[in-house]
């Protein structure tokens, strides 16, 4: 009898422990918030720091993006600007949010225009100050912004994808496709303004034929981004 306890009670350490290993490695399981996404083991175990300052600049980046956009169409009332920024710049940030928690990244909401990063703030009061000034400038200020997301998110997916943190390179590569949706929304707006060259008419740093378009005539077949 005393050796039938001993066995019931090893059989029973034994299953507890098994419970308690299962669900914490590194495949999809639900985080501690509720949210799904890859394994807790690169979200949550001394994440990269480079990833946590990726995840505060591309939130402010992501800010300054829609409130520059609406704060040019309350001057010009242009259809693609208001569609993106109520859109599409809504769920980016929203993206971005829900990973910055994942990674016990602060994500305080500040006033309209108003951002932490210094050099977000500068590129903000830049962009107003061109965009402001005609309806064409408008545009072109999405084209640079959209270049400017895209060419900081290629830098921040690499260095997602050094670290293994598959959750951030995925939310990353989402944005850029958006980017890239977006960057050809403004081009095709400038060239049926009557600017042939589209987003290519500023400086060459803004003029990306090779972008892909989900319509397949850019320079790849793109996929559908946020």
């Amino acid at each position: 009898m005393k050796h039938k306890f001993l066995l019931s009670i090893s059989l029973m350490s034994i299953f507890s422990v098994g419970c308690m290993g299962h669900g914490h490695g590194g495949g999809y399981g639900k985080h501690h918030n509720g949210e799904y996404g890859y394994g807790s083991s690169t979200s949550n175990s001394g994440a990269s720091g480079e990833i946590v300052s990726a995840l505060e600049y591309m939130y402010d980046e992501e800010r300054l993006a829609k409130d520059i956009y609406l704060a040019l169409y309350s001057k010009y009332k242009i259809r693609q600007l208001y569609k993106i920024a109520t859109n599409s710049e809504t769920r980016h940030i929203d993206a971005v949010a829900r990973l910055a928690r994942r990674y016990g990244v602060s994500t305080v909401e500040q006033r309209v225009g108003e951002y932490r990063v210094s050099k977000i703030q500068t590129l903000y009061d830049k962009l107003y100050s061109k965009g402001i000034r005609s309806e064409r400038d408008a545009l072109e200020v999405g084209c640079m912004v959209e270049v400017t997301d895209i060419d900081d998110l290629n830098g921040y997916m690499e260095i997602a994808e050094r670290a293994g943190a598959r959750d951030a390179l995925q939310t990353f590569d989402s944005l850029r496709r958006g980017s890239y949706n977006h960057y050809w929304a403004f081009d095709r707006a400038l060239k049926r303004m009557g600017i042939s060259n589209g987003c290519c008419s500023l400086e060459r740093e803004y003029c990306h034929p090779e972008y892909p378009q989900q319509n397949g005539r850019g320079g790849g077949k793109g996929r559908g981004g946020w």
